[in-house]
């Protein structure tokens, strides 16, 4: 026997003589449109709506059934299998694939890696971003896009607007001070040397842990690389400082052979080891990086040669720059080429006086001078 619909829960109506069919929800007053003018089909999704309603489970299994005709696993599929395929796409090894396995671990993330991808509510996502830190929220996002465009979620779950604003905490840059404190403590020669380059480049640290000897061209004076988050050619001059330290450093392979080795987070976590023994607090190794743009800035390098050396992107060169900046505009005489000369102006004619005025000056030689007389 067919159900039948329950009047009291929705209401069937259209917008117009011809228009589009509606339900409006009598618990909550929302109007939602059916997208359909052919009154037969809107009783059926009207009739849908209302099994939905009374057998919720019921008519999530009638779902599956239709849509595991079409894919097998999506009645199963979880976010652990979103998280896997996630990061399958990238390269076995690669720093990219490390971070999503890591996020993939997340805590925030613990009670949605077993639960059925299509069986997700809302309030479950934010759950997880309010209980996590800035990545969860991130990575949290790059999952369920992942999914969407693969068509394992028919729409998203939580739409772009409801997510929390990603806030970054506040970074500054490493000063000059705190730099020369952290070299005359390190012992170890191959970090103090690293530590003392990233100040000189302004690179990335996993940039600078990688320079090899034939980076170096000695002629020139420049340092040159492939950046690993952009591989674009990237080059800078040094000075007789930073001279000095690339001197003690390996006349061939890899100028810092133990920090290439290891991962970028364990190089992080020795430079926080050796803030904190120093009181140093709110500096990671991203910090050189801020510090030299700074300093770029105050030395009044032109913003695009900062760019070219840290990268177009990089938010360091843009707060550096940005920061308290002033719109100074040129003056407009300097900009235009120089004018020719304008040319002398013409002596003016001496006044003629009138003919009654008398002017001794004037009387022909011979001329008796009556009114002298």
């Amino acid at each position: 026997m067919k159900p039948k619909a329950n009047p009291k829960r929705y209401r069937l109506f259209r917008k117009g003589a011809y228009g589009t069919f509606y339900v409006e929800d009598a618990v909550t007053r929302r109007q939602t449109s059916l997208r359909t003018r052919d009154r037969q089909e809107a009783e059926r999704l009207l009739q849908a709506r209302c099994e939905t309603a009374e057998a919720p489970d019921r008519a999530f299994r009638v779902g599956m059934a239709y849509v595991g005709s079409v894919d097998p696993e999506a009645a199963t599929r979880t976010w652990k299998d979103v998280i896997d395929a996630y990061a399958g796409t990238h390269p076995a090894g690669s720093s990219t694939r490390h971070r999503i396995e890591s996020a993939g671990r997340d805590r925030a993330l613990a009670h949605l890696l077993r639960l059925p991808l299509l069986r997700t509510r809302p309030d479950e996502l934010l759950l997880a971003v309010r209980s996590g830190k800035v990545s969860t929220n991130a990575y949290l996002r790059r999952f369920q896009n992942f999914a969407v465009d693969l068509n394992w979620l028919p729409r998203p779950i939580l739409p772009r607007k409801r997510w929390p604003k990603i806030r970054h905490q506040p970074k500054r840059a490493i000063t000059e001070q705190e730099h020369r404190r952290i070299l005359a403590r390190e012992t170890n020669a191959e970090r103090q040397a690293f530590y003392a380059l990233l100040w000189h480049l302004g690179g990335s640290s996993s940039d600078v842990a990688g320079l090899h000897a034939e980076n170096i061209d000695w002629g020139h004076r420049t340092i040159s690389y492939n950046r690993r988050k952009t591989a674009r050619c990237s080059g800078i001059r040094f000075g007789p400082d930073c001279e000095a330290i690339l001197r003690r450093l390996p006349a061939a392979g890899a100028l810092f052979p133990y920090l290439a080795s290891v991962r970028a987070g364990d190089r992080a976590t020795e430079f926080r080891q050796r803030c904190r023994g120093l009181g140093i607090v709110g500096v990671t190794l991203h910090s050189y990086r801020y510090s030299w743009a700074e300093r770029a800035k105050q030395a009044g390098m032109p913003e695009r040669f900062a760019q070219a050396a840290l990268g177009h992107s990089s938010k360091a060169v843009h707060r550096a720059y940005a920061r308290g900046a002033i719109l100074e505009i040129p003056c407009l005489e300097e900009l235009l080429p120089p004018r020719l000369p304008e040319p002398a102006a013409a002596p003016a004619p001496a006044p003629v006086p009138p003919a009654d005025e008398f002017r001794p000056d004037r009387l022909a030689p011979g001329e008796f001078n009556v009114l002298a007389a």
